[in-house]
C-alpha cells in the first residue's frame, strides 16, 4: 500500500500544485441557458423566470440520492435584462428584468431557489455595447451634453472597416457613432472614467443586491478600441483587469468568463487578470469536427495545444453555444457520434458548459433564431414549452426529441448525459485532475490518463464506427500493477501493469463504436 502511495503521489507532481483550495467553478458543469426558450409559465409563448424555476429540478433537484435530474452544478443565462428584441444583446436598462421574463422579484426567487439546490447563477453581461434605444445614447446625441463622451463619437467619418469588414461608423445628426456589431449597438466608450464607474456599479449590484455568482462578459476582446485597432488591445486586457480585480472584492468566489473569440494563444493572454476563464473554441470545433469525421488526431493536436498554452485548466469547455449550429446538426444528426461527443466534453480538463437542449439532441442550424428554439421537453404543438404559441416555431424535428421519451430510455442520449455528468462529479481526476495525452495504440482512438492525489483514469474514445483495440504507452503512468475498472461499460474489472518504459500491458481492451472506457486505476 505504501508504494502504490508513493506511485500515485508521483503520477500527480507530473501535474499541477496541489494544496490551494479548489474554486466552486473548477468543479461546476455549468448549463446555457436562453430564458426566452426554456418554458413559459403563462401562456404568452415566451419563456420566463418562473418556468425557469418550475424546471429547476429537471437541471438539479438538489438531492444527490436521485439520478433522474441532468446534475448540472450552475446556470448561465443569456440576457435577462430590459432590452428591445428578442435575444436581449442590446440592453436598455441594465438593471431591470427584460417584462418578458418578469419582474425583480422573480429573479430573486430563482437565486433562492437554485443557490438551494447547490445551483451557481451567472449572467451574460454585455459591456461592449448599448441597444441604440438607451437612454445613455439618447442624451449623447446632444453635442454639447456631458453624456456625449459615454460613447465615442466623430465629427468625420475615420473610414477604417471593422474586423471581419464591416461598416463600424454610422452616422448620425451630422457625426459619426461607432457601433462594431451594427448600428443598432453603438459601442460604450471606456476611455471615459464616468462609463467605467457606471458599468462597475452595475456589477456591483448584480452581485452584492441581488446576489448572482459571477458573469459571462460577451465580447470581451472588443471593448477598448485603439484607433483602428478593436480587438485584443492592451487597454481592453488592462480594463477587464481593472474590472476582475473590483468583482474579487465585492464578492471574492464570483466566477468572471470571458468570450474572447479567438486563438488560444491570444485567450490565454486575458486569463488570471481579466478574467477567470475563457471559452475554448478551437477545441470545440476540432471535438465536433473530429468525433463527425472520424479524426482522433484533429481532437488530439487541439488538445496538446490547450494544455501547452493555458495555466492548468483555465479555459471553458463545451460543444456549440447560442452563435453556432447545434452540436446534433453538425454530427449529421448521428446519435452516437453525439454521445461520444459528450463524454469527450464531460472527461476533458477545464470547466464544461451544456448548451440547453444539447443532452438532447435538439437540431439547428443558422439564422441565430433557429439556433435558439423553444425547448422540447414532451412530444405535441407547444412541446410542453408553453399552452400558447411559441414565439418560434418549433424545430422541425422537435417531436423525435423530447426529454419525456429520452428520460424513460437508459440508452438515449439525455441518460448519457446524466451518467456522464455523475461520473464527472465523482471523480476529482475527470473535474479538476492532470492531463497527459497517451497513445493508444490506433489512429481512430483519442487517450488521456487524468490524474488528481489518489484517484487515476484512463480514458479512451474510439472516433470510428468500427471497434478498436487499444494498445496504450502512458509514459506518467509509475511502473507497476493496477486493478483498473470500467466506470462506464460492461467489462470486468482487469489488471494491468505499467512498465518503466511507458508500455501498459493489459487484456485486450477493445472500445466499441463511437464508444469509451473510462478506467479508474487502483495501484497494487
Amino acid at each position: 500500500m505504501r508504494r502504490a502511495a508513493l506511485a500515485l503521489a508521483l503520477l500527480v507532481a507530473l501535474g499541477a500544485a496541489a494544496g490551494a483550495e479548489t474554486p466552486w467553478w473548477r468543479d461546476a458543469v455549468f448549463y446555457e441557458v436562453f430564458v426566452r426558450s426554456f418554458q413559459d409559465s403563462n401562456g404568452d409563448g415566451k419563456g420566463d423566470l418562473a418556468g425557469l424555476i418550475d424546471r429547476l429540478d429537471y437541471l438539479n433537484d438538489g438531492n444527490s440520492a436521485t439520478s433522474d435530474d441532468l446534475g448540472v452544478t450552475a446556470l448561465w443565462l443569456m440576457p435577462i435584462m430590459e432590452s428591445p428584441s428578442y435575444h436581449g444583446y442590446d440592453v436598455t436598462d441594465y438593471l431591470k428584468i427584460d417584462a418578458d421574463y418578469g419582474t425583480g422579484d422573480d429573479f430573486a426567487r430563482l437565486i433562492d431557489e437554485a443557490h438551494r439546490r447547490g445551483i451557481h447563477v451567472i449572467l451574460d453581461l454585455v459591456l461592449n455595447h448599448t441597444s441604440i434605444l438607451h437612454p445613455w445614447f439618447f442624451s449623447s446625441l446632444s453635442r454639447t451634453s456631458s453624456a456625449r463622451d459615454g460613447y465615442i463619437w466623430s465629427d468625420v467619418n475615420p473610414g477604417y472597416a471593422g474586423p471581419w469588414g464591416q461598416q463600424v461608423w454610422h452616422a448620425r445628426g451630422g457625426a459619426f457613432y461607432y457601433g462594431l456589431f451594427w448600428s443598432g449597438m453603438p459601442d460604450l466608450n471606456y476611455r471615459n472614467p464616468d462609463v467605467t464607474a457606471r458599468m462597475l456599479e452595475i456589477a456591483q449590484t448584480w452581485l452584492v443586491d441581488r446576489r448572482v455568482d459571477g458573469f459571462r462578459l460577451d465580447a470581451a476582446r472588443h471593448l477598448v478600441e485603439e484607433g483602428a485597432a478593436q480587438e485584443d488591445t492592451q487597454a481592453t486586457r488592462d480594463w477587464l483587469a481593472e474590472f476582475r480585480a473590483a468583482v474579487q472584492t465585492w464578492s471574492p468566489n464570483a466566477y468572471v468568463v470571458g468570450e474572447v473569440w479567438s486563438e488560444p494563444e491570444t485567450i490565454a493572454k486575458y486569463v488570471g487578470s481579466g478574467i477567470d476563464q475563457g471559452f475554448e473554441f478551437s477545441l470545440a470545433d476540432a471535438v465536433l469536427s473530429g468525433v463527425r469525421d472520424g479524426s482522433a488526431a484533429r481532437i488530439r493536436d487541439a488538445l496538446s495545444r490547450v494544455l501547452r498554452v493555458y495555466p492548468d485548466g483555465a479555459f471553458a469547455t463545451f460543444l456549440s453555444n447560442h452563435d453556432q449550429d447545434r452540436a446534433m446538426s453538425r454530427l449529421l444528426g448521428n446519435a452516437a457520434r453525439a454521445k461520444l461527443a459528450a463524454a469527450i466534453l464531460l472527461t476533458l480538463p477545464g470547466t464544461p458548459f451544456l448548451y440547453y437542449g444539447e443532452e438532447i439532441g435538439m437540431t439547428g442550424t443558422k439564422p441565430d433564431e433557429r439556433i435558439r428554439v423553444p425547448m422540447q421537453w414532451v412530444g405535441g404543438p407547444g412541446a410542453g414549452f408553453t399552452s400558447g404559441i411559441p414565439w418560434e416555431p418549433l424545430a422541425a424535428d422537435a417531436a423525435l426529441r423530447t426529454v419525456a421519451e429520452q428520460s424513460a430510455d437508459p440508452a438515449s442520449l439525455l441518460s448519457h448525459y446524466r451518467r456522464f455528468i455523475r461520473l464527472r462529479e465523482a471523480h476529482p481526476a475527470l473535474r479538476v485532475g492532470t492531463t497527459e495525452l497517451i497513445d493508444a495504440g490506433a489512429a481512430s482512438l483519442l487517450g488521456y490518463v487524468r490524474a488528481s492525489n489518489d484517484d487515476i483514469v484512463l480514458v479512451l474514445h474510439n472516433v470510428s464506427p468500427i471497434a478498436q483495440a487499444a494498445s496504450v504507452r502512458a509514459p506518467s503512468l509509475p511502473a507497476g500493477s493496477f486493478l483498473a475498472r470500467d466506470l462506464v461499460g460492461n467489462r470486468l474489472p482487469v489488471f494491468i501493469r505499467a512498465g518503466t518504459d511507458g508500455s501498459v500491458s493489459s487484456p485486450p481492451l477493445v472500445i466499441g463504436p463511437y464508444g469509451t472506457a473510462v478506467l479508474c486505476l487502483t495501484g497494487l
